[in-house]
């Protein structure tokens, strides 16, 4: 699932140099608050990788699950119970794309995300393989301009965009929603992790 944001992008770019860009399968799966930069991200990132790149809207699928809920159990999905929907219907599309296709799903949460649970049961914690799993959230920063430097040292594009990479972290499951919002900031919390867990 490649969203336009940090952490898609990195496992796109790893998993790209591992396996070979013919054998990458990346689908954009916006909602309405999809920010339209996070969708040029995405593309721009897969047309430089130039792996294999379909975009899926998901707001019908949204919309028809919401209504079937009013209808039939007299409730109206709001907040965290509307947010999670949204992950869950890419979990959904995702592994039944790779079910069907026999690909294997690679998971895009970091482990700072990890650690603090900021991340969906069924959604975007699917996947049978997590490359970031042991990876901070400031890690992740920089192993991507690492990578970047990397392809530009070689005299290639450099695959990761300068926005993916200094936009404000976020799920976009929200308007004007930023990991902020729920989290300190990234510098502060891997700090307190590491002490914590290491």
């Amino acid at each position: 699932g490649l969203s336009g944001g940090i952490d898609s992008a990195l496992v796109t770019a790893i998993a790209t140099a591992a396996l070979g860009r013919e054998n990458i399968f990346c689908v954009s799966m916006p909602s309405r608050w999809s920010s339209e930069h996070s969708k040029l991200d995405a593309k721009k990132l897969a047309s430089r990788l130039k792996v294999n790149f379909s975009t899926i809207s998901i707001e019908s699928v949204i919309t028809t699950l919401k209504d079937s809920f009013i209808k039939s159990l007299n409730f109206t999905a709001q907040g965290l119970t509307d947010q999670n929907i949204q992950s869950r219907i890419r979990g959904i599309i995702l592994m039944a794309i790779a079910n069907q296709d026999k690909h294997l799903l690679l998971s895009t949460g970091n482990k700072s995300e990890l650690a603090m649970g900021y991340c969906t049961l069924y959604g975007d914690m699917a996947g049978g393989y997590s490359p970031l799993g042991d990876v901070w959230k400031t890690e992740v920063y920089e192993l991507a301009k690492a990578i970047n430097n990397e392809a530009k040292s070689s005299g290639h594009d450099e695959p990761i965009n300068e926005s993916t990479m200094t936009k404000p972290p976020s799920a976009e499951l929200a308007p004007e929603q930023t990991d902020q919002d729920s989290l300190p900031p990234y510098e502060v919390l891997d700090s307190i992790l590491q002490l914590h867990m290491e």
